[in-house]
């Protein structure tokens, strides 16, 4: 019998990191991308609006194709993956039972899919070669609705810490307008290259106004200092997933090399003055999405902003202090090499 790979804990958080930011980017691009072009396109034609309602339902089964892509990470087989993939989705909060049936709410808790899905991969490595017959009857009920059901009791603990990050977030609304965009904008940058997801924690807290510009245009200047590593170091189509906002493919990346926070918040801190400076606004839905989709652009200008000042703000004050600030901690004060923005597939 072939001997089992061993992993360290360690191994465990960088496999489930990296299959959850490939799924991320799986479930979430599409609709970042299209969602907000195919709405606009509703009145000249049916087919806009069967195709909003696609890309905007795919995102709901974000959970499950976490876990399948972190059950690929440790190797195993399709059902295997699958049935972490369905553990990962009972486990999730992405959808409640009413009444009138199970209604779908969103892409759930990421924390806790994470969680989950590092619980599911740990019992299937456990259980394989251990049912043997009984494997397609069993796996699913022991790992997809067992490990699923630790995933529901878990869920509100996890969650309270979710929204518990949120409200120390939130909280800085509270202090004067310049610090404010400062701190959200440095906050949310950091936030988009995390587990937990900024678009959640925007909806979640409620922020608006000068704090949800500053939590989109903080996305945005994460997205230039990764975009900015990443053009030297991977191909282009995975600097153009990042772009187009695949930031938390970088997750690994985060855990790996700790140090690649000082360009984003530096950056961050650039970028929340440039809010202060041009008056940019947006709103709870548009606070985690930065420029993806043009959807923080877009809702500054609809709440005031000239294109103008949209642009400097979104574009040219991230990517400028992006490549400068790369330049200062890549060949000034050598904080680091450009290795660290090496991104590793979820198929390694």
């Amino acid at each position: 019998m072939e001997e089992k790979t061993r992993y360290s804990l360690k191994d465990y958080v960088n496999k489930v990191l990296a299959g959850t930011a490939s799924g991320i980017v799986v479930g979430l691009i599409a609709n970042a991308i299209l969602g907000g072009i195919f709405k606009a396109l509703i009145p000249y034609g049916a087919i806009f609006e069967t195709l909003t309602n696609v890309v905007g339902i795919m995102q709901f089964i974000t959970p499950a194709l976490i876990g399948v892509l972190v059950g690929m990470q440790f190797k195993f087989n399709a059902m295997e993956s699958v049935i972490i993939g369905a553990a990962a989705y009972l486990g999730s909060g992405a959808y409640t039972v009413t009444e009138a049936g199970v209604q779908m709410v969103g892409i759930g808790d990421l924390v806790n899919v994470m969680l989950v899905a590092g619980i599911a991969a740990f019992v299937t490595r456990l259980l394989q070669g251990r049912l043997g017959s009984l494997t397609l009857i069993l796996l699913p009920i022991l790992v997809g609705a067992g490990v699923g059901t630790v995933g529901l009791l878990t869920l509100p603990v996890v969650s309270q810490l979710t929204s518990s990050i949120g409200n120390l977030i939130n909280s800085f609304t509270t202090l004067q307008p310049l610090l404010m965009a400062v701190l959200i904008s440095v906050a949310f940058s950091i936030l988009i290259i995390s587990p937990i997801s900024t678009v959640a924690i925007g909806i979640a807290i409620g922020i608006t106004g000068l704090g949800a510009g500053a939590a989109a245009v903080g996305v945005t200047a994460c997205a230039a200092v990764l975009v900015v590593g990443s053009l030297r170091v991977n191909q282009s189509g995975t600097t153009l997933a990042i772009l187009l906002g695949g930031m938390k493919m970088m997750m690994p990346n985060l855990i790996k090399y700790p140090k690649i926070v000082v360009p984003i918040i530096l950056n961050g801190i650039v970028s929340g003055v440039g809010v202060y400076l041009f008056n940019i606004y947006g709103t709870p839905q548009t606070a985690g999405f930065g420029i993806v989709g043009l959807v923080g652009p877009i809702q500054a200008v609809n709440m005031g902003a000239s294109l103008l000042n949209t642009i400097i703000a979104y574009f040219v004050i991230p990517f400028a202090g992006g490549f400068l600030i790369d330049y200062l901690c890549n060949k000034v004060i050598h904080v680091y090499e450009h290795e660290i923005f090496k991104f590793v597939p979820s198929t390694n």
